[in-house]
């Protein structure tokens, strides 16, 4: 028998001090243990269109669910919102509309996480941070290459330059990490109007000194102290 394991979890959103509209969206479904950051792009009210649509699309997924089921369900969800945003650009007369997506599946004592895009996933264990997904992005290359950080590519003028869209391109090719969860994990899912603010020491940091109900808070109000040029989501979620 897998002893169940149980979370808790603050989300949070927030428009930012420059953007009118807030394009991302958050989603949690305790019930089924996912949750999810989307950050939509497109403008004229289509970004959020298109984060709105993931977060709906996904909350849709059936109950009772077996672990694998729900993965897979979670999977075609997203490809059914490519498609229908897809769908809604052509209507729209063919410009981009897309976001990012950023999924985080929990079952027994596993998560996988699935994205496409530059939202994050982060763990802390033990005081540790450690970024589990990679950005879909042009910097990204240069980090991955060894030439820079990703702190330091965060601050790169070309940061925003995303290769990989949910809604952008035919085929939508969504990643995946998995691995094992332990007492005491402690998940971050987030867009970039965080991660342009928070290095990971501060992150680190953060995580690592505050509590579960001012943790939401505490990470979005240092976006906003950095000039919160974009809009802030964050997810928080603690592995009991």
């Amino acid at each position: 028998m897998n002893p169940m394991r149980k979370y808790r979890y603050t989300a949070q959103t927030h428009v930012g001090l420059k953007r009118k509209i807030n394009e991302d969206a958050v989603l949690a479904l305790p019930e089924h243990d996912i949750w999810l950051v989307a950050d939509g792009m497109g403008g004229h009210q289509a970004g959020d269109f298109a984060s709105r649509l993931i977060a709906d699309a996904v909350a849709t997924i059936p109950q009772g669910l077996d672990p694998a089921a729900r993965m897979h369900a979670l999977r075609d969800a997203i490809q059914t919102a490519h498609q229908a945003i897809r769908a809604e650009a052509a209507t729209r007369g063919g410009g981009t509309i897309g976001s990012t997506v950023a999924a985080l599946i929990m079952a027994n004592q596993h998560f996988v996480g699935l994205w496409a895009g530059d939202s994050r996933i982060y763990r802390l264990r033990n005081g540790r941070i450690e970024m589990l997904t990679e950005d879909h992005s042009a910097v990204a290359e240069f980090v991955l290459a060894g030439k820079m950080t990703w702190d330091e590519a965060d601050q790169h003028p070309q940061s925003n330059a995303i290769t990989r869209a949910v809604g952008v391109g035919e085929e939508l090719e969504i990643d995946k990490v998995r691995g094992g969860t332990v007492p005491g994990d402690r998940f971050l899912i987030c867009s970039d109007g965080l991660t342009k603010y928070a290095t990971f020491a501060i992150l680190a940091d953060v995580l690592g000194s505050t509590p579960l109900e001012t943790v939401g808070d505490r990470l979005i109000q240092i976006a906003l102290d950095g000039g919160g040029a974009d809009n802030i989501t964050a997810v928080v979620i603690d592995v009991l």
